[in-house]
């Protein structure tokens, strides 16, 4: 596996939690669900909203500079996009589908764990991979705050 630089990670989970948002805002459009199921998947959307915000924020001045250099960074980022939509989504519209597809809450739920511990798999992939200590920071930040969403799907399932 690749190397990544603080930037590539961080822009990895960005992308990822957008994918996420995509998933979690349009299932609360649903109007087979009621209003404690929609309230928890709105939850999730903001809290996807949240991480991209609290990645974003894991870059120090350094890395802002590298990104104000580097003359080829909207390719970079669109490859890495390309990169999260093959393995967690196929693309933010594969999210879309798939909560729309999703026969009912129960399927929603399961779809949705399974893309949080998809993104779980991916992210610890990469930890292994790197030797940066800086980058290992980020990831695991970025993976104790993706297991906050699989442990509360997991008790929101439970209640089901």
């Amino acid at each position: 596996m690749a190397a990544y630089s603080v930037n590539e990670i961080i822009e990895l989970a960005v992308q990822i939690e957008r994918n996420g948002y995509a998933f979690y805002h349009e299932a609360t459009k649903r109007k087979d669900l009621d209003a404690k199921a929609v309230e928890f998947l709105a939850y999730l959307r903001d809290q996807e909203l949240n991480h991209e915000k609290t990645f974003l924020g894991l870059r120090d001045e350094l890395d802002e500079m590298i990104l104000e250099l580097s003359s080829d960074w909207e390719l970079v980022a669109s490859y890495l996009k390309t990169i999260v939509d093959s393995r967690i989504f196929d693309n933010e519209f594969s999210a879309i589908k798939s909560a729309t597809d999703a026969k009912d809450l129960l399927s929603i739920v399961n779809n949705a764990i399974t893309f949080e511990k998809d993104t779980l798999l991916f992210f610890h992939a990469l930890n292994d991979s790197l030797s940066n200590e800086k980058a290992k920071k980020s990831i695991a930040r970025i993976i104790n705050e993706e297991v906050s969403h699989v442990l509360r799907l997991n008790d929101f399932k439970k209640s089901l």
